[in-house]
């Protein structure tokens, strides 16, 4: 037993990056938080639960530009942190478990004391508006999975935006968003244990995730007269094409309208404010 309660459960010090992601898959890692519970804008908890159960490999970031900088800003980032708050920081190389539910997993960035946890972040000017207020939700399910793994106090996420806008946020280990955070980990968990698929979401990331999990049709007609469930579902998915085609319709007649009455000039001035036709 190490760092506060959790356990350290493998050295990461020299381990391949195949190594790595054959642990990683055991359980829920800090960074797949937010796609379990639903909370990731890029991964569906579909993508996840495939890449969890092996049906689908996870992709190789490692030739990503962004993930490339991270890496090499990471200690960089840390020490200026280390010198702006006075906080001393180290490194802890390894997979941290937590000791009741084996399935969360945590590598840290860096810890801070024997109390607090550091996440190291780097961020293009696109997303600093993401920064603005607080951390971005996503970030948060991970810090909050990692004070949950290790049992510590607090964290901070120091962030450089645009490469030259260091920032540095707090979050308390707030005990109900933890037990919370666990709960629906262990909910998505059961899905993988289980091998059952959790329902999709809506998103990009479980269309994708449906295509590949049925990658082709088998010509075969499905016979679902005796279900209600899927009667309903078809029924209002034709209602909600038909409203679509109606308010596209709409849409197009309204802006061609405003374009007639517009002329040669290029936006018109309303109660509504200004708006310019595209």
């Amino acid at each position: 037993m190490k760092h506060n309660h959790a356990i350290r459960l493998i050295s990461t010090k020299d381990m391949s990056r195949e190594e790595w992601l054959s642990v990683r898959n055991q359980g829920i890692g800090a960074s797949d938080a937010a796609a379990a519970i639903g909370f990731s804008i890029y991964k569906s908890p579909l993508e996840l639960w495939l890449e969890k159960t092996g049906r689908k490999p996870q992709a190789d970031l490692s030739e990503s530009e962004s993930v490339f900088w991270g890496t090499v800003l990471e200690p960089i980032l840390a020490s200026v942190y280390a010198e702006r708050t006075g906080n001393k920081v180290r490194r802890v190389n390894a997979v941290l478990q937590h000791p009741k539910h084996a399935f969360m997993l945590a590598n840290l960035d860096r810890a801070v004391g024997s109390t607090g946890v550091l996440e190291i972040k780097t961020a293009g000017w696109r997303s600093a508006d993401l920064w603005e207020d607080t951390i971005p939700l996503a970030y948060q399910c991970q810090v909050l999975h990692q004070l949950a793994v290790t049992g510590k106090a607090w964290a901070d996420v120091a962030v450089l935006i645009g490469g030259q806008d260091f920032r540095i946020y707090h979050i308390e280990a707030e005990p109900e968003r933890i037990a919370e955070l666990v709960s629906r980990e262990a909910a998505f968990w059961r899905y993988v244990t289980d091998d059952v698929s959790p329902p999709p979401d809506g998103s990009e990331s479980s269309g994708k995730a449906l295509s590949w999990l049925f990658p082709q049709d088998s010509g075969a007609c499905l016979d679902c007269t005796e279900s209600a469930e899927l009667n309903t579902l078809f029924s209002e998915l034709l209602s909600f094409r038909r409203q679509r085609e109606q308010l596209e319709f709409l849409e197009e007649t309204h802006k061609q309208s405003i374009q007639a009455a517009l002329g040669e000039a290029t936006r018109v001035c309303s109660l509504s404010g200004q708006f310019i036709p595209r």
